[in-house]
């Protein structure tokens, strides 16, 4: 019994000193990125993309759809979500690997202005720093702004504007409420989901992302149809 505990308590001390230096790495990595360039920086040369797109720009329905589907407690967290996250690592040590990332949109905001897209947890670390600042620095709809105006959509499209343009032939503001459900699906598999590589599945996409608004109640499920 007293052998079975020094093995836990080793066990427990190892983790411990594996989690402290994935941290302190993030942190590292944190702080490099914001050094060489600051958040509100990164955040102006954002908004002087051409073609920029504000918030009150775009459609509710996408506004929400995005929501639904990308972070549905967007509004409630500081830009770190435990219950989303608590959920991700879960899944990843029954698969073993990182198979969700459990980001929020705050997190992935800051991910796609400072960072790579491979899944290591030290990077983890350093997004959520950022999040974290993003949040003390604009509010809800400015950084939901900035987001669109970041993400890929697929086919060469690098924000809302271009999206909407490339796929509707339409600004964000003119979209109906079918192409801002299918706009706000493409980001989570671009490649797949983009309706001029796989129209199926954008259509499964978009019947997801209505199945997310209606779990968050922006609509009924009576209306998907």
């Amino acid at each position: 019994m007293k052998i079975l505990k020094r093995i836990l308590l080793l066990i427990v001390i190892g983790a411990a000193a594996v989690a402290s230096l994935v941290v302190w790495q993030g942190y590292q990595m944190y702080r490099d990125a914001v050094e060489q360039m600051s958040v509100e920086e990164k955040a102006e040369e954002i908004m002087g993309k051409e073609n920029y797109t504000a918030f009150d720009q775009l459609p509710q329905t996408y506004v929400n759809a995005v929501i639904a589907a990308e972070d549905r407690r967007f509004r409630y967290h500081n830009g770190f979500d435990i219950i989303s996250t608590t959920r991700a690592a879960w899944r990843n040590i029954q698969s073993k690997e990182i198979v969700e990332g459990g980001s929020t949109i705050t997190q992935q905001l800051g991910r796609l202005m400072y960072f790579s897209q491979e899944k290591k947890y030290t990077r983890k670390v350093a997004e959520i720093l950022v999040a974290w600042q993003i949040e003390k620095l604009y509010d809800k709809d400015k950084i939901l702004e900035l987001y669109v105006n970041t993400i890929y959509f697929g086919s060469g499209h690098y924000s809302v504007y271009d999206a909407s343009m490339g796929y509707f032939g339409k600004k964000p503001s003119e979209m109906n409420d079918y192409e801002c459900t299918m706009l706000a699906g493409i980001p989570n598999a671009p490649s797949v989901y983009s309706p001029d590589v796989n129209p199926a599945l954008a259509e499964e996409r978009r019947q997801q992302v209505l199945a997310c608004m209606a779990e968050a109640g922006y609509i009924q499920p009576g209306e998907i149809e």
